[in-house]
Parts: C-alpha cells; sequence; structure tokens
C-alpha cells in the first residue's frame, strides 16, 4: 500500500490537526485500494529513483519561524543584490528547510539577478519536495515543467505527469490545472492524451481568469485546434483573455502590452488589426520594452512608414536589442523603400555578429559573397556563413553549396557543396533540399540518380521551394534522367506556375507553343511566355522572338521577332545575341540583307559569322566568297567558334582562298578548343582520311567520339562508317551498328538510310534483305531522297537479295526524280534505255540521264559522252575529251542542247553506245 503524504497548510497547522481522525482513517480504509488502481494516462508508476519524493515522510512545520529571513531575501534580490540574497536563503538551506531550497531553486530557475541555472535549479527543487512542507505542490509544479521542457532534465512527461498531480493534492490551484491540462491535451511520451479532460481542467482554469487557460481555450476552439472548431466560443475566450491582460497592462505591465499586440496580427486570436497592433506595441516601447520598440519599429517598416520605423530600430539597436539590429541592417542594405546606407547597414550587422547573431552572420556574408549592396568580399563572406555554418543554419549551409557550384566564381567544388547541401538538408532547410536534389538530376558530385532526386525535389517543393516542382517538370521534359512524362510535366510545371514561379512559366508557355504536351495549344502558351517577359524572364522573350522568327504557334513576324529579342539582348541573356544574327539572316533571305549587315558593322560576333556565311553560301547575298573569308575572320578574331570552323573548311576545299589543309586545320583545332562540336567532327574526318594533312586515325576517331557525345549527329554517323568499314580505324562492326541503330531508332533519316545501305550491300555486316528494306524504306518514308533511290533501285533489280517490286521500286525511283535526286534520274535513265527491268523507253532514257548529267552526274555524263562521240565518229577520244565536248554542247543554248541530244536517238550507233555504257553502270 502506497504510504499517504499528509500536507501542510500555509499557517503551518497539519491537516491531519485541523480534520477529524475519521477523515484520516477514510483515506486509510478506502484511499487505499484506489491509490492501487494504475492510472490509465501514464505507461507506469513512478519511477523508482524518484520514489522518495512522493513517499511522504516527516513534516517540517518550522518554516513560518524563518519567514522574515526569507523576505528579506527576496528584498535584496529586489534591490539588485542576489549574492547577499543567496547568502540569506543559504543559511537556511544547511538547517534542511524545504522553502530555503524552493527559494534558491527559483532564483536559478528564472535567473533572478543570476545566469539562469536549470540544472541547478532542478536540484534544488528536488531536494525541497523530498520532505512534506507548504510549499511542496509549487515546487513539485516547478519541477515538473523542467521536465516537460527538458530544461537542465532530461525530458521525462511520465515523471511530470506525477509531479503535476502531487501538486493537484496540494491544491495549488489553477496553475496545476493547466499544467496538467496542457499535458493531457495531445499526450507525451508514455503519457495519453485526454482531450475531454483537459479542456475541463482548462475551463475550471479558466472560470478563476488564468491566462494561460483563457488563451488555451481560445486557440483550442479555432479551426485546427485540438478541440472541435467553435468560432464564437473562441471569439469569447480570446475577448476575455484580452481582458485579463489589458487589466495587468493598465497596471504598466510590458509584458501584457507585448501579449496584446500579438493578439492583434494576421494569425493573432483576435485577427489582423494593424492600428490595435501598433497602439500596444507603442505602449510597451514607451513603457522600456525593448523588444516591442524594434517589433513597432518593423511593424511600420512593413506598413509603409519607413522613416518612424527607423527611428524606433535604430532606439532599439542602441538599446542592445540585437533582433533589431539584424532588422535594421538587413533594411538599411536593401533599401526597399527607403535609401539603401550600405555603410550603416554593415555597422549594425557587425554589431549583431559581434552579439554571436547568427541571421546577422547569413545577411552580412551573403552580401559580401555576391557583392550584393556592398562591395563583393568573397573570402569574408565565405567566413562569415562557415561560422553560421557551424552554428547548423540552414540557409548558410545552402548557401555554401552555392557558392561551391558556381562555375563562373572559379571556386566551383561539387564535392564540398554536396556536403553543405546534405548538412543543410538534414537541418531541415528546403533551399539546400532543392539544391540537393537538383545535383542528383544533373550528377553533379554524385551520380545521377533520378529517384533520389525526385524525392528531394518533392520533399522541398512540399516545403514551399516552386523552382523544386519546376526542376522536376523540366526534368520529365527532357526525358534523361527521370523517364520522359509530358502529361506528369504539365502538372507540375502548372502547379510552379501556380505557385509564382516566372521560369516555371517559361517552360509551361514554351511547351504548350511548341506542341510538347497532349494537346498544343498556342495561344496560350503565347500568353504565359508573355507574362514571363513582362515580369523579367530573359529566356521566355528569345522564345518568343524565336517563335515570331520561325513562325511556330505564331504567325512569322520579323520585326515583332526582332524586338521580343532585343530585349532579351538588353537583358543580358547569353542565347540572344545568336538568335539575332540569325533572325538578321532570315531577313536577308527576305530581302534586308542590310540589318545584317549593319549589324556585323556594329561589332556584333554572332552578326559578322552569319554575314560570312550567308555571303558563303549565298543565302540573302550573291555569293562572294572574298567578302565571306573577311567577316568570317573578322568574327573568328573576336572569338566565334562556327566562324572559326567555317573558315577551317574554306580552306581545306579551297573555297575563296587557296586551299591550305594545314591552316584549316589549325582553324577547326581553335573551333574544337571552344568546344565547337562540328569543328570536332570535321577535324576527325581530316585526320581520318588525310585529307591534305599527315593522316591521324586514331587522333581522327578520338575528335569523333567526342563530337558523337557532344550530340553532333553528322559524327556519330561518319564514326558509324568508319568502324563498319574499318577503313583507317579497327573494323568494330558491333559499335558502328549501335551508333547506327540508335541514330536511326531516334527519327534520324540518315542513319536510317546508312544502316539500310549497310544491310543491303554487307558494308561490315551480312546481307539482310529485310532489314535493309526496314531501315531504307523508314528513311524514305522521312523523305530522304537517296534512301527512296537505294530501295527503288534494289527493289525494281531485287539487289542485295531483296525480292523484286517492280511497280514500287519504279514509283520511289519516278518520285525521287522529281525532286531533283541525280542519281533516281541516272538509274531510271539506265533501265529505261537497257528495257531489262523496265520497258524500253529509249527517249525518256535519255531525257533521265540528261537531268541527271546537268547535275554533275559523273555515269550520266559519261554515257552521254560516249554516244555523243560515237555519232560524231569520235569514239576513241579519251573521257577528258568526251566530258569536256559535252560540257560544251550543255552550257549552250538549253533548247539547243536539249535537241541536239535528242538527235543522237536517231543514230543507231549512238543509241548502241549509250545502251552499252547505260549496261556498264
Amino acid at each position: 500500500m502506497t504510504k499517504t503524504t499528509p500536507t501542510l497548510t500555509r499557517t503551518g497547522q497539519s491537516p491531519g490537526l485541523r480534520l477529524a481522525a475519521s477523515a484520516g482513517l477514510l483515506v486509510w480504509l478506502g484511499g487505499c485500494a484506489a491509490l492501487q488502481q494504475p492510472d490509465p494516462h501514464v505507461s507506469g508508476p513512478v519511477p523508482a529513483q524518484y520514489e522518495d519524493w512522493f513517499d511522504g515522510g516527516q513534516p517540517r512545520n518550522l518554516e513560518w519561524m524563518h519567514k522574515n529571513k526569507v523576505e528579506k531575501a527576496n528584498q535584496l534580490i529586489e534591490a539588485g543584490k542576489p549574492f547577499e540574497a543567496i547568502a540569506q536563503i543559504e543559511s537556511l538551506m544547511q538547517q534542511g528547510l524545504p522553502q530555503a531550497y524552493y527559494e534558491m531553486g527559483k532564483i536559478f530557475d528564472q535567473g533572478k539577478g543570476v545566469e539562469p541555472d536549470p540544472v541547478r535549479a532542478a536540484n534544488l527543487y528536488a531536494e525541497a519536495i523530498k520532505t512534506p512542507s507548504y510549499i511542496l505542490g509549487n515546487a513539485s509544479l516547478n519541477l515538473a515543467k523542467l521536465y516537460r521542457e527538458g530544461e537542465g532534465v532530461e525530458r521525462n512527461d511520465v515523471l511530470a505527469y506525477h509531479l503535476i498531480q502531487q501538486a493537484m493534492d496540494e491544491e495549488v490551484g489553477p496553475r496545476a490545472e493547466v499544467a496538467l491540462a496542457e499535458l493531457l491535451a495531445r499526450g507525451g511520451e508514455g503519457v495519453n492524451a485526454d482531450p475531454a479532460l483537459a479542456a475541463s481542467y482548462y475551463r475550471k482554469a479558466a472560470e478563476a481568469g488564468n491566462e494561460e487557460a483563457l488563451q488555451a481555450l481560445a486557440e483550442a476552439h479555432r479551426p485546427g485546434g485540438w478541440l472541435q472548431a467553435d468560432p464564437s466560443r473562441a471569439q469569447d475566450y480570446a475577448q476575455r483573455y484580452a481582458e485579463v491582460l489589458e487589466r495587468r497592462a493598465g497596471a504598466g505591465d510590458v509584458d501584457a502590452m507585448a501579449k496584446l499586440a500579438g493578439m492583434y496580427t494576421a494569425d493573432g486570436l483576435l485577427g489582423d488589426q494593424p492600428q490595435r497592433r501598433m497602439e500596444w506595441l507603442t505602449k510597451a516601447a514607451n513603457a522600456g520594452d525593448s523588444d516591442a520598440l524594434s517589433q513597432a519599429g518593423r511593424a511600420l517598416l512593413e506598413d509603409g512608414n519607413p522613416r518612424q520605423g527607423l527611428t524606433m530600430l535604430e532606439q532599439a539597436a542602441q538599446n542592445g536589442d540585437v533582433a533589431a539590429m539584424e532588422t535594421l541592417g538587413k533594411a538599411l542594405l536593401e533599401g526597399e523603400g527607403i535609401p539603401a546606407r550600405p555603410d550603416q547597414a554593415q555597422h549594425w550587422l557587425s554589431a549583431a555578429i559581434a552579439q554571436d547573431s547568427v541571421d546577422a552572420k547569413v545577411t552580412l556574408g551573403r552580401a559580401l559573397l555576391h557583392g550584393e549592396g556592398l562591395p563583393s568580399h568573397p573570402q569574408r563572406g565565405v567566413e562569415l556563413l562557415e561560422e553560421a555554418a557551424d552554428q547548423n543554419d540552414g540557409l548558410a549551409l545552402a548557401l555554401l553549396g552555392d557558392y561551391y557550384l558556381d562555375d563562373t566564381t572559379g571556386s566551383s567544388q561539387p564535392l564540398v557543396a554536396l556536403d553543405y547541401l546534405k548538412r543543410g538538408h538534414q537541418l531541415g532547410h528546403p533551399y539546400a533540399t532543392q539544391q540537393l536534389g537538383a545535383l542528383y538530376l544533373e550528377g553533379r558530385g554524385v551520380p545521377a540518380d533520378g529517384q533520389q532526386a525526385a524525392t528531394l525535389l518533392n520533399e522541398a517543393a512540399d516545403k514551399g521551394q516552386t523552382a523544386a516542382l519546376r526542376m522536376l517538370g523540366e526534368a520529365y521534359l527532357e526525358g534523361e534522367v527521370l523517364p520522359y512524362h509530358p502529361s506528369q510535366a504539365e502538372e507540375l510545371l502548372t502547379r510552379a506556375v501556380e505557385s509564382g514561379d516566372v521560369s516555371a512559366k517559361t517552360a509551361l508557355g514554351a511547351g504548350y507553343l511548341e506542341g510538347t504536351f497532349k494537346q498544343r495549344q498556342p495561344s496560350r502558351g503565347v500568353a504565359l511566355l508573355e507574362q514571363a517577359a513582362r515580369e523579367g524572364d530573359a529566356y521566355a522573350m528569345v522564345v518568343l522572338g524565336r517563335a515570331y522568327r520561325k513562325g511556330e504557334g505564331v504567325p512569322q513576324d520579323l520585326r515583332t521577332a526582332k524586338d521580343w529579342l532585343t530585349r532579351a539582348r538588353q537583358a543580358g541573356h547569353p542565347s540572344a545575341e545568336d538568335a539575332l544574327a540569325q533572325l538578321r539572316y532570315d531577313q536577308g533571305d527576305a530581302g534586308d540583307i542590310e540589318a545584317l549587315i549593319e549589324a556585323a558593322e556594329a561589332g556584333h560576333p554572332g552578326s559578322m559569322a552569319s554575314l560570312g556565311e550567308a555571303f558563303l553560301t549565298g543565302r540573302g547575298v550573291q555569293q562572294n566568297l572574298s567578302h565571306a573569308r573577311v567577316w568570317l575572320q573578322r568574327a573568328a578574331r573576336e572569338g566565334h567558334r562556327g566562324a572559326m570552323a567555317d573558315l577551317g573548311r574554306m580552306y581545306l576545299k579551297g573555297q575563296g582562298v587557296r586551299r591550305d589543309p594545314t591552316k584549316g586545320a589549325q582553324y577547326l583545332q581553335r573551333a574544337v578548343a571552344s568546344g565547337h562540336a562540328g569543328a570536332r567532327a570535321d577535324l576527325g574526318q581530316v585526320l581520318i582520311s588525310g585529307n591534305g594533312l599527315p593522316a591521324d586515325p586514331e587522333r581522327g576517331i578520338q575528335l569523333l567520339e567526342q563530337a558523337a557525345a557532344q550530340g553532333h549527329g553528322g559524327a556519330r554517323l561518319d564514326l558509324a562508317e568508319a568502324l563498319l568499314s574499318g577503313e583507317h580505324v579497327a573494323q568494330d562492326t558491333e559499335r558502328g551498328l549501335e551508333l547506327l541503330t540508335s541514330g536511326a531508332e531516334a527519327g534520324d533519316d540518315y542513319a536510317a538510310q546508312l544502316l539500310g545501305e549497310a544491310y543491303l550491300e554487307g558494308k561490315g555486316v551480312a546481307v539482310d534483305p529485310a532489314q535493309a528494306k526496314k531501315w531504307l524504306g523508314q528513311a524514305s518514308d522521312a523523305g530522304n531522297l537517296s534512301a527512296q533511290t537505294l530501295l527503288g533501285t534494289a527493289l525494281v533489280r531485287g539487289g542485295g537479295g531483296m525480292t523484286p517490286d517492280v511497280a514500287r521500286g519504279r514509283r520511289l525511283l519516278e518520285q525521287a526524280a522529281e525532286q531533283g535526286h541525280s542519281g533516281a534520274q541516272a538509274t531510271l535513265g539506265r533501265e529505261l534505255l537497257r528495257g531489262e527491268h523496265l520497258e524500253l523507253d529509249t527517249r525518256q532514257g535519255a531525257d533521265y540521264l540528261l537531268s541527271a548529267a546537268r547535275q554533275g552526274h559523273e555515269t550520266a555524263r559519261l554515257a552521254l559522252a560516249k554516244a555523243y562521240l560515237t555519232a560524231n565518229g569520235l569514239e576513241n577520244a579519251n573521257r577528258e575529251q568526251a566530258l569536256l565536248w559535252l560540257d560544251e554542247v550543255m552550257e549552250g543554248n538549253s533548247d539547243m542542247a536539249v535537241q541536239t541530244l535528242h538527235d543522237l536517238l536517231s543514230d543507231e550507233d549512238a543509241m548502241d553506245a549509250l545502251q552499252q555504257a547505260s549496261a556498264k553502270s
């Protein structure tokens, strides 16, 4: 049976003396069984090591004799003489008086004139409750609070529960009821929640006017509270709580004034009432509350009264309020609504840092790191952020992660960044989590991991990082680390847009404009892009400019394109200049070459390169290779890698310059060094073939591999051909087929043509007519005329083991011939002249050969030349003479040439020669 604990009244008279003996007997006889019943609210009894706090003992009734000493100690504390007070109380502690331990515990618990010391306070309260006395309940309650909060002792909700029950038994009053209600409202470790009982205790304390109970009930009945939502009841309790506070505030209680100010905030119990809030903050500030002065200053800044706000903040800062120093420094640094004062900002932030303010370290560190409002001083910025990071500030860790990922500063160290971001993520900072997710998307410092990236980015998004939604959406569109999933991307980007992410508007708008999503919505895409552009997103301007230039999703409008691209260039987007150069190219095609010339003469490298290319190809201007060389050289001197590559090709081919493979290779090498994939592919081909240079197949293959890895389709196909044929390099059929197949499966019609040709002709692989037909058919369907010609020829002749299909083959050849493919024209000419697979038609056959010859088709020209010479009795002339005479005929009057060549058909010898030549080719 648990021993009952006698309690003492405030006068020191034992309840045993005050009550009838029968009452004590009832406790003994009837209460004993009840005491043995387990308490349903806790997981177990009082831990054994604390039983002496609850087992009663011999009471001490002599505290009243030392009342004067206790009062004197309290007066000494009020007079600012805590150590004299402590000496008074220590003399009582030496006599083992519980009240002495209790009073000393309060001094160190509340920090009365000394530094708070919760460890010492807990030990003193424990000594106070070992012996029953009239302060048992209050000491138990204070000790319970320390165990609930884990201050000075390890948190122990079960022990706190028993201590509060002991205080309740001692009839401490509303304080104990509130403490027990607070514990039972939501429960604790080893303590079961009982909201109904908690509410009854709160209501009892509230009827006695207890502030904490009134506040708790007001909050409990609000939406989302732990009791049934009841706005009217919540309002009633809140109003009663405010009335209690107002009485205290009227008596000069500054803490009550500050609490009243808090009730009138946006999430306060009485709703957002800025005027009332400022009224109480001002009163608290005038009464000397430095924190209220700081809060009032911040509120005035936010409410558009910066002058008065700064005055109050400066006063609070001068009084030593660290929060005011932080706010003042940040406000003066950013200059939002006030003139920025960097020197004063740095002064106040440094003052806060001297008080070990982590927020000030982060604010000043960030400003110095990036030169935001202050001269850039990255070293000092990093030092401050690292100090804050050492104090486990999540934002500091995230900012350091950013810094060590920035390639532009030359300080990029992904592994260092990874460590900072992991620590920031573990601390729960959402921006660090977002950046860490981005690392897993990009594979920087860690292997790319789509699943991990998605987990982290979703977590960051749930904590309000809208950019994380955008990153996920863009990743689902790219289909590289995460699977390609347009509908998922659309949903994520839409959520990001709804959350206000401007870049997400650009990505979503571009998707609707370009038809990336299930439904193409150009008008909606343009609307989103224009919104993003108006909000300053330079890439949205670029996307709009390109769309109007190409007429994709919108009517083509070069003037509007120019407007958007010019704005993008002014906003500093790196791709705007190249897009403008391409636009001027198009304007040149449209007859406005002057726009391109003007931009080139103004010194824009991209325009110089575009103008040089225009003169090189004759696009929009009369072809002029000399002018091309001049403009390309100017662009190359400015570092334009495309111009370097064009110059390299000119010197290799001798276009407008003396052929100079060495110089061409030098230009290509410069372009390669700047990262130009096309130049890398060109140089690789030159080194493989030894085009005027010492061949270096190994280096050439290496360059082609690098260009292919950069996504250069031509390099991939050149590499595949070299590997299939084994020319200049060790043959690797498997790798060659892999490259061609991947390209063909990705929709590259030229890759499909080469793959079909390889299977048709057995180039590095066994002849496979089914595969040849499949891939040539795919390329042909995509509009590849060479593939059409190859497939048509094979179907007409049954080449490569293919089952003949003369009708389809002829149809394919005719379609290609009609579109000007000289190979198809030559093949049809030969077949019609021979009459072996197609019905003989000498006139139409000669016409096809003539069309092919006019395009420079070598075998067609030779066949016609032989026929012409035979008809003129010059069949023994050499090949060069034959082609020369043919050229003379064809370069004359066009109608005359056709008639002359058609006249050959009436000459039997010429016709025989023509048919013989066709049969051999």
